[in-house]
């Protein structure tokens, strides 16, 4: 499998990221071994995971992810196979978001411990708290590269004006910077990210691994009428997408997938990774089909009219 590099971190990723948000979330430590599993075994090395996740479940508590994967690759032993990447900054519980040097220093320990490692690949800000000054938080990522703790770091969910100053302190005082940025950002979400983001990510070629990469699952088809949206937790976030648009872009997602012989969710995947700025967009699988369908996206090659398709039914 070729791999891709993220950004100008040096480290190479193959072009799908494992979403590790639904480890303790919708599935449970034993389910989410077999899904690592068999994505390993197949060439995959990037999973994604926060610290907050998935603290929204009932009686979770944050870090529930994390220690799933860290327990996953004591038994595996395969650290140095795969890259792992968190974030940090997210309401733990103390109601607020936290990207202070302090804050960061204390979480990153917590992180280390519940993934089992001394060092993480990927340490991103998950959220801007919009009062700590950008190269405080730069600080202590130079601390914790310096540590060895952190190979390289990223961001998501910054403003465009948050993340230029960013690269523009790491620049001026000889801090790490961001090599990759993670946004919402799939067909049927595409304002945004291309008209305010993307610009940024290409100039200073960042690696860019997209969230919400089949919109909580619309893109999969498996949402087509309110009656529909009881078919999981996740159901109910769907009903914003049930538009003319919305359809458009399923009908389009279906045309493809017949030709070529697969199914919706690889197509949509198979899009982003298409896509000039993107290097791996980060999907989750609940089972080991969900998972095989996006393995299948990665060998999808899509044509200039499948992609004029897919872009004219999704245009903004």
């Amino acid at each position: 499998m070729q791999k891709r590099k993220l950004g100008q971190s040096g480290i190479e990723v193959a072009p799908l990221t494992f979403g590790g948000n639904v480890f303790g979330w919708t599935i449970d430590e034993r389910t989410s071994f077999s899904l690592l599993d068999a994505f390993a075994a197949t060439g995959f090395n990037f999973i994604d995971t926060a610290d907050s996740y998935s603290r929204w479940k009932s009686g979770n508590v944050g870090g529930e992810s994390e220690t799933i994967i860290g327990n996953w690759m004591k038994k595996s032993g395969n650290r140095d196979k795969v890259v792992i990447a968190t974030k940090v900054g997210s309401d733990m519980g103390q109601g607020f978001k936290d990207i202070s040097k302090e804050y960061i220093l204390k979480a990153v320990e917590d992180s280390l411990q519940r993934l089992q490692t001394d060092y993480i690949d990927l340490y991103q800000t998950h959220w801007d708290d919009k009062v700590t000054p950008v190269e405080e938080t730069l600080e202590a990522y130079d601390q914790l590269v310096k540590e060895g703790k952190v190979r390289a770091i990223g961001a998501s969910n910054l403003s465009p004006a948050r993340l230029v100053e960013s690269l523009e302190a790491s620049k001026k005082l000889g801090y790490p910077s961001y090599c990759s940025f993670q946004p919402l950002y799939n067909l049927y979400e595409r304002e945004s990210y291309e008209k305010d983001i993307e610009p940024v990510c290409l100039e200073h070629n960042l690696g860019v691994i997209s969230y919400y990469s089949l919109a909580s699952g619309f893109l999969t088809g498996k949402y087509r009428s309110d009656e529909d949206l009881n078919k999981s937790p996740r159901g109910a976030g769907n009903k914003k997408y049930l538009t003319g648009r919305g359809f458009k872009i399923l009908a389009a997602l279906d045309e493809v997938s017949k030709k070529h012989n697969t199914v919706p969710s690889s197509v949509a995947i198979a899009w982003l990774i298409a896509r000039p700025s993107i290097t791996a967009p980060i999907a989750s699988a609940t089972n080991i089909d969900q998972l095989n369908d996006l393995i299948a996206a990665t060998s999808l090659s899509l044509d200039e009219n499948d992609m004029t398709k897919l872009n004219d039914a999704s245009v903004w």
